[in-house]
């Protein structure tokens, strides 16, 4: 069967400083989404689909992706690779981008770009996120398992595993009930006080505390195909209701499933993760995500380099 993991990849450059620098966080300058890759074809994804920018192809291909093609899957065969570009010439002839606009339209447009090269179930993910080699199997089962049409799902991190010391965060706070996801609310200045406290201070350092189990989504996605036809219309819509002063405004994939679950058109089943998510958000983030990726690799959760 075949299984495809789609990486969220087209603000890589900007993210790291430039298509032509990109950081090597793990001792043998792996970069994150290597270890996203790794624990994939591991746990018998076999394709990997990058989302990235045109110019952004021979990058990709020199940093792994000539690599992976060369990789095995569980099944035997070469892992399949491609490639999906995000950039305006995906946007609908009638819409007008503002001149100022330089940025895509966000998570949604991203995965609608990769549309004609995705016919498979399909997680998806942000190449600039670790997520956990537990994660990887647990959500491969379940995409074997999931109906054609009318169902996904996603990963869900404890809140407390996925602040920063260093700054508030955006995560997808989730509500669910019996394991199916009924709310997400995307949250945009989680803070993390000295004490543990966590709490979205948005509107005030005085608001509610939110409890440290609370899940959030980290846009660790499974869809099938179906879900393009849909993702079509809502960014269609989006664009339609989006005042032409916005210039920064995003399509975002939690808020279309939020509307598919509101509607009754998809359920979402939620899959925990006691993993600690990282990634490094601040600067001064890089440090504990080196030394975090070396224990890893010392305690043989993954081999001495993944570039062997």
């Amino acid at each position: 069967m075949k299984v495809s993991l789609v990486i969220m990849a087209a603000g890589m450059g900007s993210r790291y400083g430039g298509s032509k620098q990109v950081d090597g966080l793990g001792p043998n300058n792996e970069i994150l989404m290597e270890y996203s890759i790794y624990d994939a074809i591991r746990a018998g994804f076999n394709k990997v689909v990058f989302i990235i920018k045109p110019e952004m192809q021979e990058m990709v291909e020199d940093i792994c992706g000539r690599r992976i093609a060369q990789m095995k899957a569980n099944d035997g065969a070469n892992v399949e690779v491609a490639y999906a570009f995000q950039d305006f010439s995906s946007i609908p002839a009638w819409y007008h981008i503002p001149e100022e606009r330089t940025k895509p339209f966000g998570t949604g447009h991203a995965v609608l770009c990769a549309r004609s090269v995705v016919h498979e179930p399909f997680a998806v993910i942000n190449a600039d996120d670790y997520y956990g080699a537990d994660a990887f199997p647990t959500i491969y089962a379940e995409l074997c398992a999931l109906p054609e049409t009318g169902a996904a799902t996603m990963v869900g991190y404890r809140v407390d595993k996925t602040v920063s010391a260093n700054g508030t965060v955006t995560r997808g706070v989730c509500q669910t009930e019996n394991g199916k996801l009924t709310k997400i609310v995307e949250t945009f200045k989680i803070k993390l006080y000295p004490n543990g406290d966590i709490r979205d201070i948005e509107n005030g350092e005085d608001s509610p505390l939110i409890p440290p189990e609370t899940p959030v989504s980290m846009n660790f996605w499974g869809f099938t195909p179906w879900i393009f036809e849909k993702l079509e219309a809502y960014f269609d819509r989006f664009l339609r209701t989006l005042p032409a002063e916005n210039i920064k405004g995003e399509c975002l994939l939690p808020s279309l499933v939020g509307e598919l679950i509101d509607s009754g058109e998809m359920s979402v089943s939620v899959l925990e993760s006691n993993a600690r998510w990282f990634g490094v958000t601040y600067r001064e983030d890089k440090p504990a995500v080196q030394e975090e990726l070396k224990k890893l690799h010392d305690t043989g959760v993954y081999p001495k380099s993944l570039h062997d």
